[in-house]
């Protein structure tokens, strides 16, 4: 097996943030559900992103989508992270490609030419620190086996895809031609199973994706995980996934993580934080922090630790994204 050029290449749905100060007449005013997240339509997208733009203080626009943190995470850790997802050739589409190669994540994905537009999520957050989000998924739901590039497929030493992807058809396609190159080439594969509802609607076929060898790791939260084995007992969801899969991380909020493979467990307990601000992107950053040990050779407990580190990091400010350098935390950390 030769030498990886990349640590870790993620796939998943490429949305622009952009985000809004609002106040609650704002929201009444759009018509906007607060602290929900509502799916809407291109026209209604177009729509939102005028109004935004009256908004005091303007739009923030940002690359974002769950499996684009995760790399962002990454980069800031020194990891080489490089990404997959379907943007269009569109404004936004620009504004998600120029994003996330500045932030050192390596992006060659081919735009789409017409439309769907880029998927963008408008974010309104108001002064009380909730955030209400609409979503448009336009172009990203487009990604197809057409847009996996195998030379860097096989030049990553994990590939890893967010559940919420395999809802499109031709997407579940693109990642199992993934996982194929991948392990063709002594590469290995991980999934997060992105949230409840998504394993609810695709249970039968992520257990298929575990037990057939598909998916090497998996990450999941504690809610993740007892709805994939549709228990209570969680204890219990910790022998089957042990079974079903090589590798599994799974995050409990403030009780920490815990990590299996076969027959050990490796507790550890959450990173000690000043004030929980906003848990958007903690797992997606906790996936980060995990791939990075990992990649680099940690033990189970080391990568449990700095993927705590990193959840930590971005659960004390607003935004999925690290605020400052992982790799700078880290190297004060004793890992």
């Amino acid at each position: 097996m030769s030498e990886p050029k990349f640590d870790v290449l993620t796939i998943g749905n490429a949305i622009v943030d952009i985000i809004a100060n609002a106040d609650d007449a704002f929201l009444a005013k759009e018509d906007i559900t607060k602290a929900a997240m509502n799916l809407i339509d291109a026209d209604r997208a177009e729509h939102l992103y005028d109004a935004m733009g009256s908004l005091e203080g303007g739009r923030l626009e940002a690359s974002g989508g769950s499996a684009g943190n995760t790399a962002a995470g990454l980069a800031s850790l020194g990891s080489r992270a490089a990404y997959f997802g379907k943007v269009a050739n569109d404004h936004l589409g620009n504004v998600f490609r120029e994003d996330i190669r500045k932030i050192g994540v390596a992006f060659d994905s081919t735009p789409l030419e017409g439309t769907p537009p880029t998927a963008r999520s408008m974010i309104l957050v108001t002064p009380d620190g909730e955030r209400s989000m609409n979503t448009y998924l336009g172009a990203c739901v487009e990604f197809s086996p057409e847009d996996v590039v195998a030379e860097t497929v096989a030049a990553s030493q994990v590939t890893y895809f967010e559940g919420y992807l395999w809802d499109p058809p031709k997407a579940k396609e693109g990642i199992r031609e993934a996982a194929r190159i991948a392990h063709e080439n002594d590469r290995e594969v991980a999934m997060t199973l992105s949230d409840p509802f998504c394993v609810d609607r695709y249970r039968d076929e992520f257990l298929e994706l575990m037990t057939s060898g598909t998916v090497d790791i998996v990450f999941a939260n504690e809610a993740e995980l007892l709805s994939l084995y549709q228990t209570e007992d969680f204890d219990a969801a910790l022998d089957r996934v042990a079974k079903d899969c090589k590798l599994a991380a799974v995050t409990r909020s403030e009780k920490g993580s815990v990590s299996v493979r076969g027959d050990e467990r490796h507790h550890v307990a959450a990173h000690a934080i000043d004030k929980l601000v906003d848990t958007t992107g903690a797992g997606d950053l906790y996936a980060a922090g995990f791939l990075h040990g990992y990649t680099e050779g940690h033990d189970l407990t080391a990568c449990a630790r700095i993927g705590g580190m990193a959840a930590a990091e971005v659960i004390q400010h607003l935004g999925p994204r690290p605020a400052v350098s992982l790799k700078e935390v880290l190297v004060g950390e004793n890992f």
